[in-house]
């Protein structure tokens, strides 16, 4: 299961990306917000890292934006690796090479189809474990 949210800044993004998911046959827990009203990212961000860090969900995406905000707020949350991502490679790496459990967008600053891609890449790729699974310690250790 993948945990999806979003600010008021995210939301019509992240309608896009939870359709695009659930089309590929993904299942999407939505943790809001639902409409435009303002809120505040931290707050989604929390929810959606607390899903993810727990195990209730595998993975997760977060929209705000610029996706800034909310990769510093998710990145406080132990147990969360948080990547903002622009681009399909930096997706892929992401999970290959820094196993994020989660990945931050902005609607402002990246386009739809872009996203849908980026999203393609994140959930497409796996884990290279070896020399990364030494340094993702590493990241962990940080948090003690």
């Amino acid at each position: 299961m993948l945990a999806i949210g979003s600010d008021h800044g995210g939301i019509n993004l992240k309608k896009i990306i939870k359709e695009y998911l659930e089309k590929c046959g993904f299942e999407v827990k939505d943790f809001g917000t639902y409409d435009t009203n303002s809120c505040d990212y931290p707050d989604i961000a929390k929810t959606v890292c607390d899903a993810v860090s727990s195990g209730e969900c595998e993975k997760g995406i977060l929209v705000c934006g610029t996706g800034i905000g909310m990769s510093i707020a998710a990145n406080k949350v132990n147990g969360i690796r948080a990547a903002h991502v622009t681009d399909t490679y930096s997706a892929r790496m992401a999970k290959e090479h820094n196993n994020a459990n989660i990945i931050c967008l902005g609607e402002r600053i990246t386009g739809c189809d872009l996203a849908v891609e980026i999203v393609k890449s994140y959930v497409e790729a796996d884990f290279g474990g070896d020399r990364h699974q030494r340094r993702i310690d590493k990241i962990m250790a940080l948090e003690k």
